[in-house]
């Protein structure tokens, strides 16, 4: 499945960027056709373009109570696609998202929850931040019993430069809140992670 991130925003002017994007890629030596420089401002936009958005809104819609007796609810494998605000180079990864919900307290959708990591990915960002806003934007809109982020990502700044590790190495951050960072609730969760084949 590919990775799909917030829509780039319209109606921006990118003639200073591609100016300087142009002045970069002359002083580094790089060639490329006379688009390059406007396809690579594009390209950055259109990665980051979740840095205009607020993903907390995705929460806000919600439904009726299903249960007085509500289970954790868990999304897994949700694609992402972010940019290492270090190093300006992708990482892509998948992400699980949990939450209990207080008993007859109202719900979201389940691609809500994807939305959020993905508009939360598109922006300049790293792992362990993006763990955690996931994590602080269900508690602070949906106010749950508790809630779990685990995220793992394969990132180029580590895998093609550097250290070179290739694609083979990922990265795994988890952030807990509420019941969910106790047991039996964390311990499940993390077995769930041990045991599942992540694609990265």
């Amino acid at each position: 499945m590919t990775a799909t991130h917030a829509e780039p925003a319209t109606g921006y002017d990118h003639t200073d960027a591609t100016w300087h994007a142009a002045a970069m890629l002359k002083h580094l030596g790089i060639t490329g056709d006379d688009d390059t420089p406007a396809r690579l401002v594009r390209a950055l936009h259109e990665l980051t373009a979740g840095r205009l958005t607020d993903p907390r809104q995705h929460l806000t819609v919600q439904f009726p109570p299903v249960s007085s007796t509500p289970g954790v609810i868990v999304v897994e494998d949700v694609p992402f696609t972010s940019v290492c605000e270090h190093h300006v180079l992708p990482f892509t990864g998948h992400a699980t998202v949990a939450y209990l919900p207080h008993p007859e307290q109202p719900i979201v959708g389940l691609s809500k929850l994807a939305r959020l990591v993905q508009d939360y990915a598109a922006r300049p960002q790293v792992q362990e931040r993006l763990t955690g806003q996931v994590v602080d934007a269900l508690l602070d809109v949906l106010q749950p019993a508790g809630a779990a982020c685990a995220v793992r990502g394969t990132h180029s700044c580590m895998a093609l430069r550097g250290a070179r590790t290739g694609t083979n190495s990922a990265m795994t951050t988890v952030a807990f809140a509420g019941v969910l960072a106790t047991d039996p609730y964390r311990r499940e969760f993390t077995d769930r992670l041990a045991t599942r084949a992540w694609r990265g």
